[in-house]
């Protein structure tokens, strides 16, 4: 059974950062694309960043580019996000899913992924 569970995330000052971590179950890294998303409250969810499953592509949201960071270790099935300068415009739910598709690159559209985690809070306030 494909499982995804997101941890790491908590509250923390603008300026600070935090890691996220998606580790997956039921099926290895190199089989799916990841990506992660995100929804605050009372707006819809939006796509922050993938990983193709070859792991040669990634691609970010224009707003958190050069802030975030997505990665994986393989040998631990599990994708992260390293998330630095936090602002409290990224303040929402994040959420890691994955999803299959025939193209050589990722997309941070959410129709594309298929099996989706819990989410984690991401809460950024001083």
């Amino acid at each position: 059974q494909l499982q995804l569970v997101e941890s790491g995330g908590g509250l923390v000052q603008p300026g600070g950062s935090l890691r996220l971590s998606c580790a997956a179950s039921g099926f290895t890294l190199d089989s799916n694309n990841i990506g992660w998303f995100r929804q605050a409250p009372g707006k819809e969810r939006e796509g922050v960043s993938c990983m193709h499953r070859s792991g040669s592509n990634t691609q970010y949201e224009d707003s958190v580019k050069g802030r975030f960071t997505i990665s994986r270790d393989n040998a631990k099935n599990t994708v992260y996000l390293q998330m630095n300068n936090l602002k409290p415009e990224d303040t929402a739910v994040y959420y890691c899913a994955a999803g299959r598709s025939p193209a050589s690159w990722c997309t941070i559209y959410p129709y594309q992924y298929h099996y989706w985690g819990q989410g984690t809070q991401v809460t950024v306030s001083s």
